[in-house]
């Protein structure tokens, strides 16, 4: 399968940006393999040091879990921007994959067999699907016709840079609250000295987005707090910008990312919210480009599109908390780290009535030890479905429907999951559990083998 990426950027990202990298994400990031490889520059969250006046109140704002064989990764980790940036990067260099700096799309079509894509150097692409994970000012999605609703606060804006700040301590997340939510803050990056600063200006500033006016007032606001600022590295003018895609494909085309949702930045949710799409739409059109039904990639919207509406509620609210409950605001739970979201309403979850344990068909599959001592994240891992068969009569069955066809079985002991009785699972490549079954039944899991390809 070809693939070509466009990128109009003349380079990788530069700044920390989007800096959380929720658990569910690094189960996502160990399946692509480049786990290791985010968490040797990533960091646990600090705690939070609240300046009031002379008194500085320490906080909590990601307790750190400790790992169990269901939730390998308990916590989000601290991963600046351009680090998780680098690490994709390499792995696509690795599976010979570049992306094409300095190059816009201009231009989309699509008729009933194909995608042509016009670019900005002159030459025409034509495709199988093409995908618009191209931001909030998608091209893809405007040459689609798809509506992007919602709305964008002109008069709130927020500086956020990266800096480094002499004499700062590094063991906490700085905030010096202001009024009417207005604020400073100032986070520790691991693998180096800089800090990302973050600063909400009054309602209605008017602020030139350039680097020398941008620095200039983390400048201002660092000395207000007898503090100085010394190297930038990046700085960006950001307004909360809260939309969502009335649809996620069109034909042939689709969106993901910042181009089918727009969040605010509390909660550190729009990156995670992006790479899930990714995942899901990923698997899809690798199967049905290997003979899977079609119809299997209008899921895509019906399973992604809810769930990122949800995460714009829950963003909204975090945000908005900053104008009266900072306390609210700062707070991270279980809607944030994403490992309860399911798509148990899917087409393409089976209504069984095999029970195993708290699980449905469309829930995330937990992490466990299998029977031959392996994780079972180690034996599901890559992008094809796999059968789990719990117990040995579990396991027997999962082999003989796999007999014949190209699907992986991994067998766990009796009583995993919470399992009373021996029992199937169908896993989806990207992890979530498409069909639950006894062993007297298997024809839901058939029919469902039939559908992925």
């Amino acid at each position: 399968m070809n693939v070509r990426i466009i990128d109009r950027a003349s380079g990788p990202f530069p700044g920390s940006r989007a800096k959380a990298v929720q658990p569910r994400t690094q189960e996502v990031l160990e399946d692509l393999g480049v786990l290791d490889a985010l968490l040797a520059g990533a960091a646990p969250y600090p705690k939070l040091g609240i300046h009031l006046g002379p008194f500085t109140l320490p906080r909590t704002m990601i307790a750190v879990g400790k790992p169990t064989p269901e939730i390998p990764y308990p916590s989000a980790v601290l991963s600046p921007q351009f680090h998780t940036d680098r690490v994709l990067h390499d792995a696509l260099h690795a599976a010979g994959v570049s992306v094409e700096y300095d190059t816009e799309v201009v231009g989309v079509d699509q008729d009933s067999d194909s995608v042509t894509t016009t670019l900005s150097t002159g030459e025409r692409v034509r495709s199988t699907y093409a995908v618009g994970a191209d931001g909030g000012s998608s091209r893809v999605r405007k040459q689609a016709g798809i509506t992007f609703t919602g709305s964008t606060d002109e008069e709130d804006r927020m500086v956020i840079a990266d800096v480094t700040i002499p004499g700062l301590r590094r063991n906490r997340w700085h905030i010096w609250p202001g009024t009417s939510g207005r604020f400073l803050g100032a986070c520790p990056l691991p693998g180096g000295d800089l800090f990302q600063v973050m600063l909400r200006l009054p309602k209605a500033t008017q602020i030139a987005n350039d680097p020398a006016t941008l620095q200039s007032a983390v400048r201002d606001a660092l000395a207000a707090r007898s503090l100085s600022a010394g190297e930038f590295r990046w700085a960006s003018l950001f307004r909360p910008n809260i939309r969502l895609a009335e649809h996620y494909r069109n034909g042939r085309i689709f969106l993901a990312g910042d181009a089918a949702h727009a969040h605010t930045p509390a909660g550190g949710q729009g990156l995670n919210t992006g790479i899930q799409d990714s995942y899901n739409l990923g698997w899809k059109l690798g199967a049905v480009l290997g003979g899977a039904d079609e119809e299997l990639l209008d899921t895509y919207e019906s399973e992604r599109r809810p769930i990122a509406a949800a995460v714009l509620k829950l963003s909204t609210e975090r945000y908005e908390s900053f104008d009266g409950n900072a306390k609210k605001a700062v707070t991270r739970g279980d809607e944030e780290r994403q490992l309860v979201l399911n798509y148990r309403s899917s087409a393409i979850s089976s209504r069984s009535s095999a029970v195993v344990g708290a699980l449905h068909a469309g829930d995330r599959l937990p992490d466990a030890i299998a029977t031959d001592g392996n994780r079972v994240f180690a034996r599901t891992a890559g992008p094809r479905a796999v059968l789990v068969g719990i117990g040995p009569h579990g396991a027997e069955s999962a082999h003989a429907l796999a007999h014949g066809r190209d699907i992986a079985v991994v067998e766990v002991p009796s009583g995993t999951y919470g399992a009373k009785e021996p029992a199937l699972m169908l896993v989806r490549p990207d992890g979530y559990i498409a069909v639950l079954s006894g062993v007297e039944d298997t024809s839901a899991i058939s029919q469902s083998l039939m559908m992925l390809g």
